[in-house]
């Protein structure tokens, strides 16, 4: 979906995500020191308003300007306005924010093998020395085994592809790359997601 599919999107429904932060994002973070971050196709802004919250500078960056205009209100709603920036951007398409970052959250951002290895290596280049990269999206193994999320296969991914993706970048070490399991919600009782989540530092070179 291009960034007017996604504008539509948010604009026809009240709130897409809910404003609690992905749970392993939180269980991620939680216990790093606050310093700069970055919340890489950001939507709502939820992980990047949960970050300022605990103390942090974010900056949340998206292609949908209708995204990040609620990302906004949210934001000032959670009195944290002054600590994040909104920056309108394709993160495709262009650079990201100038870093130094101390944390980078990439939630859910579900594109082709290509694109993804190409944001992910740039989120994962921005990050400052003990700077942590934060990935979590929905595993492939959730078309057979899991519940919800997208259902084109092509946008899926596995840890090892996420790992694969950081190869070659020297000062980048992967300190975690596994599945894990999120509870939803259904018609037919409580069932689980699987995501494939990923943690990585920078390291010195």
């Amino acid at each position: 979906m291009d960034a007017d599919g996604w504008n539509e999107r948010y604009r026809s429904t009240e709130l897409l995500w809910g404003t609690d932060p992905n749970r392993f994002v939180a269980a991620e973070l939680s216990t790093v020191p606050p310093g700069r971050a970055l919340d890489v196709a950001c939507g709502e802004g939820r992980n990047a308003i949960w970050l300022a919250s605990m103390g942090w500078r974010a900056v949340g960056v998206d292609f949908s300007a209708a995204g990040l205009e609620r990302a906004a209100a949210l934001a000032e709603k959670a009195g944290v306005a002054d600590r994040v920036e909104w920056v309108v951007r394709d993160v495709v398409a262009e650079p990201l924010p100038e870093g130094p970052f101390d944390a980078v959250v990439v939630a859910y951002l579900q594109l082709p093998a290509a694109p993804r290895r190409t944001v992910l290596r740039r989120a994962a280049q921005v990050l400052g020395l003990g700077g942590v990269l934060v990935v979590v999206g929905h595993d492939l193994a959730n078309l057979t085994e899991g519940v919800g999320g997208p259902q084109d296969p092509g946008v899926l991914f596995s840890p090892d592809d996420l790992v694969s993706d950081l190869e070659g970048l020297a000062d980048i070490a992967v300190e975690k790359a596994e599945q894990v399991r999120r509870p939803v919600v259904t018609e037919g009782g409580e069932r689980h997601a699987i995501d494939a989540l990923l943690l990585a530092r920078r390291m010195a070179g």
